[in-house]
């Protein structure tokens, strides 16, 4: 059974290392100072809890501030009067020493106000400088001189110091605390500023300085990061520490907890709505160390915010308004995204291993190369449709699912239809791609692996010579030993002539439809096919293969789709003089009125018609023209063992040339 603290006194207590407290009860309880390392806290609830320092210990780290303020006021004394001697005429070289001390003052303060983008440039930038300037002190006016323009380092250190000081008195005890630190150091260098009014007034500046830069470092101003990670750090000594514990699934709701201690903590799913001061606490490398990521697990609102590559691996941003945000890249592995909008979400290659999106809304989501995996959890998501790729200015709605813009998925679609296949065998090909060769090589696994159960279900096209195969395999499958037979094969097959190929290939259907697919692909723009359906991804067309793996063909179908495409090309604007449109359904006719092509060439040759027609209507010339000598090459390749006199042949030798010349090949 949990244990139950609810309400209590916990102030100084030492659960260190307890594994007993998974689903503990902490609510409203006060645990200040309390010990918490490393302890199994899964699931505890400590909302409305109140962490952070102990009175005591508070009192004893304010008065230690104070007197560091005052103690850090003598380092500027040696500045204030070598600035207040400036006027003194009696010797060169001490002159010499004291303009250099104030003006690499001046050149300090200057330096410090601006943002301070690269810490350790300006250090070693302040060093080399101070170094210069007092050899070059030494060398001009003596020792006095030289040591005047080393003081400076002492007014750095004076203006850092107090800087630091006030910052850790107002993360320690507020606003008050931080305005006696800086009056402290303010008053010890009064105290030893008697040698005129300009010592005064210089260590006057320079303490409201300090102050400010203490009070705009605890305020969240990055230019002072430093400042404040030092300051927290050190407030919370002594404070609440959960440095090591597992606070998976724990609830802080509403907790306070300034000057807590989260270094190496686990905090996945745990929950953070209304905490306070959840900018006090020590975060170490958890995500709570983003002061954006911080705001939103407060408050629950993140619409339109940009999460670039965080990483927020186990966050919990259950009902978070997530509208419009974007996620490119960004971790959110084991995340709780139960109920959360999101809605027009940009998730590009956001990793989505063991997320859990139960309830979640993700209507017009940019869901490109998303990482979801099979334990993801998509039960009952909201979403009429989403975009497969990020949208641009020529194409706001780029490949809209479901394809057709008055349809939308009904309640439970979207899960079934963007379920992927984990079990799958991934062929990548990058170099010189051989159709031929992956259909036989692929044949060949198959035969030689009957028990992986091999199916292709995908293919995609990616760059211009690169694609991308992927088989499903049965489970348990070792895919490693699969690729690397595969890929042995596939390239002892590149380095066959063709001619050695065709006798491997002889007359099997199978190699033959997936040697074409993949020529298919090779020569769309932007290609990715799921089972027999082949859809370019500009969504300009859509070609079906009018086959299933096995060769069962519909040639009836590919023909009208043939038909379809070579409609939607332009007429030819002479009456006399044939364009692409006429000369395609021309050469169309006669591939299928030949008696001399069996169906399987038919089908083969219509889809080069087709791809023919699909470079006729594009208007990048490249594109078009690279389409279009592919495809020409593949239809001589058809037509090169028939005889001379058949009628495709001769009806070929006639046409041919004339579509290559409307397209610029000659």
């Amino acid at each position: 059974m949990a244990l139950d603290f609810s309400g209590q006194n916990l102030r100084g207590r030492n659960f260190k290392g307890r594994q007993d407290l998974a689903g503990a009860n902490f609510s409203y309880a006060d645990i200040r100072g309390a010990n918490f390392t490393n302890a199994n806290l899964t699931g505890a609830n400590f909302s409305h809890a109140k962490a952070g320092l102990q009175r005591r210990w508070a009192i004893f780290l304010v008065l230690v501030l104070w007197l560091l303020s005052g103690l850090s006021g003598l380092i500027w004394f040696v500045n204030s009067y070598l600035v207040s001697e400036i006027f003194d005429t009696s010797s060169l070289g001490y002159q010499i020493g004291r303009w250099t001390t104030l003006i690499l003052l001046v050149a300090f303060l200057l330096v410090t106000i601006r943002p301070i983008v690269e810490v350790g440039v300006f250090v070693v930038a302040a060093t080399f400088t101070i170094a210069v300037a007092g050899a070059v002190g030494f060398a001009i006016g003596g020792a006095a001189a030289g040591s005047g323009v080393f003081a400076v380092a002492g007014a750095g250190t004076f203006a850092v110091a107090v800087a630091l000081i006030v910052a850790a008195a107002f993360a320690v005890a507020g606003f008050e605390a931080l305005i006696i630190a800086g009056a402290f150091a303010v008053a010890g260098a009064f105290i030893f500023a008697r040698y005129g009014i300009l010592a005064i007034a210089v260590a006057f500046a320079v303490g409201l300085f300090s102050i400010y830069i203490g009070w705009r470092a605890m305020k969240g101003d990055e230019k002072y990061f430093l400042v404040c990670n030092i300051a927290i750090a050190f407030a919370a000594t002594g404070g609440t520490s959960f440095r090591g514990a597992d606070l998976t699934n724990a609830d802080f709701t509403k907790a306070t907890l300034k000057s807590t201690d989260f270094r190496n903590t686990i905090l996945i799913c745990s929950r953070w709505h209304q905490a306070k001061m959840l900018d006090r606490v020590r975060p170490g490398k958890t995500y709570l160390e983003n002061a954006q990521v911080r705001q939103l697990l407060i408050t629950g609102q993140g619409q339109d915010n940009n999460f670039y590559r965080e990483n927020l691996r186990g966050i919990n941003l259950q009902s978070a308004n997530l509208a419009d945000a974007s996620f490119i890249g960004a971790d959110l592995s084991e995340a709780n995204l139960q109920d959360a909008d999101l809605s027009r979400a940009k998730l590009k290659q956001t990793q989505l291993d063991a997320t859990d999106l139960t309830g979640a809304t993700l209507t017009g989501a940019y869901i490109e190369d998303w990482g979801i995996t099979n334990t993801t959890k998509l039960h009952g998501v909201r979403c009429e449709y989403v975009f497969m790729r990020l949208p641009t200015k020529e194409d706001p709605d780029p490949l809209r699912k479901p394809d057709n813009k008055q349809e939308a998925f009904a309640d439970g679609e979207f899960a079934d239809f963007i379920k992927p296949i984990f079990d799958t065998l991934d062929l990548y090909h990058n170099q010189g791609v051989d159709p031929r060769a992956i259909a036989i090589a692929f044949k060949n696994l198959a035969e030689n692996h009957p028990e992986a159960e091999l199916e292709i279900v995908a293919m995609e096209k990616r760059g211009d010579d690169k694609i991308l195969l992927r088989a499903k395999t049965a489970a348990g499958s070792d895919k490693s030993q699969l690729s690397a037979e595969y890929f042995d094969d596939y390239n002892q097959l590149k380095a066959l002539s063709q001619s050695q190929q065709l006798l491997l290939v002889e007359k099997s259907d199978q190699i033959r439809d997936l040697k074409n697919m993949i020529t298919t692909a090779l020569q769309q723009p932007n290609f990715y096919t799921q089972g027999s359906t082949i859809m370019p991804q500009d969504n300009s067309t859509n070609i079906s293969a009018g086959r299933d793996i096995s060769g069962v063909i519909n040639l009836g179908k590919i023909s009208g789709d043939v038909t379809n495409t070579i409609g939607q090309l332009p007429e030819s604007p002479q009456t006399d003089k044939p364009g692409i449109k006429e000369l395609l359904t021309q050469l169309q006719e006669a591939i299928s009125q030949s008696a001399d092509l069996p169906e399987t060439d038919k089908a083969d040759a219509l889809i080069q018609i087709q791809a023919l027609a699909e470079a006729g209507k594009s208007t990048q010339e490249l594109t078009k023209q690279k389409t279009a000598k592919n495809a020409i090459t593949m239809l001589k390749g058809i037509f090169s063992g028939l005889p001379a006199v058949a009628s495709i042949v001769e009806a070929a030798n006639k046409l041919l040339p004339a579509i290559s010349k409307l397209f610029g090949l000659g």
